[in-house]
């Protein structure tokens, strides 16, 4: 087992003004937080740091990772990622505040899940949006596609808010990986009314690297729905490709759509 090289970071909340109240520091308190929490998404951003470190752009193309998300993370926390290589496996941990805040491993040459465009219905997003229940989110819905405009214009600020240095995304003009992870974010909120919700794990098949100069859709279907600890789970089986149809990644994302601190305050 190799230990490499930690990655140090200042945690920031990105998503503080977001409709999503689990970043905002009042709401996240009264749900028993310590105030609003950094988006999973971002520290995944931050795991992603040293597969992109260890292999380059080759893990853009065709690596994986699986990152689940067991603490908060808080806005200025000073938060490290460590990684170990065991064999061909690299093991991730994100620490901040004392706390092992959340897990996962990264590789290459792995196998991964056979992936086409057609294979994911494109529907329209519903008008009006109806609210997150099992019923909208029941297992075999098509969530409505989501298009999004070439990268480059909002890379350059997403970098700096995620606190990545690593060259290769200018130099090479690519898309950031978390930058795409918060697209199937953006298919679950754009889908149905959420209130506060929290992205607790995903696992991510890179298929191809994405130019900051290429349009992109993101299309999800649902995996599955159910409730779990009181908690109500959704997870998504999401596909980002290029406009051209080239598929750039496959995301097995799961989230708490209704945090059990919801339903109890509903049924009291």
């Amino acid at each position: 087992m190799t230990r490499l090289a930690d990655y140090r970071v200042t945690a920031f909340n990105t998503s503080w003004e977001s409709d999503n109240k689990i970043h905002d520091d009042a709401v996240a308190r009264r749900l028993g937080f310590a105030g609003g929490l950094v988006p999973g998404v971002d520290v995944y951003a931050y795991m992603a740091h040293a597969p992109v470190a260890r292999w380059g752009r080759e893990w853009l193309e065709r690596g994986t990772i699986e990152a689940r998300f067991t603490k908060p993370v808080y806005d200025g926390a000073e938060t490290v990622v460590s990684a170990t290589l065991e064999g061909d496996v690299m093991n991730l941990a994100v620490e901040s505040g004392g706390l092992t805040c959340a897990v996962g491993t990264a590789g290459m040459n792995v196998d991964r899940p056979a992936t086409r465009l057609d294979d994911f219905p494109r529907v329209e997003v519903p008008a009006p949006l109806p609210p997150a229940s099992p019923e909208s989110l029941a297992a075999g819905v098509a969530l409505g596609a989501i298009d999004d405009e070439p990268a480059r214009g909002g890379q350059a600020d997403y970098l700096k808010d995620v606190r990545e240095d690593q060259a290769i995304y200018a130099d090479a003009g690519l898309a950031h990986p978390g930058y795409l992870l918060r697209r199937a974010n953006v298919a679950l909120r754009e889908n149905v009314t959420l209130g506060p919700w929290i992205h607790v794990e995903s696992k991510v098949w890179n298929i191809r690297a994405l130019s900051v100069d290429e349009p992109f859709t993101t299309r999800a279907v649902v995996l599955d729905n159910y409730e779990k600890n009181g908690h109500l789970f959704v997870d998504l089986d999401v596909v980002i490709a290029a406009r051209d149809r080239d598929p750039v990644c496959r995301v097995r994302h799961k989230a708490i759509y209704v945090p059990r601190q919801l339903r109890e305050t509903t049924e009291t």
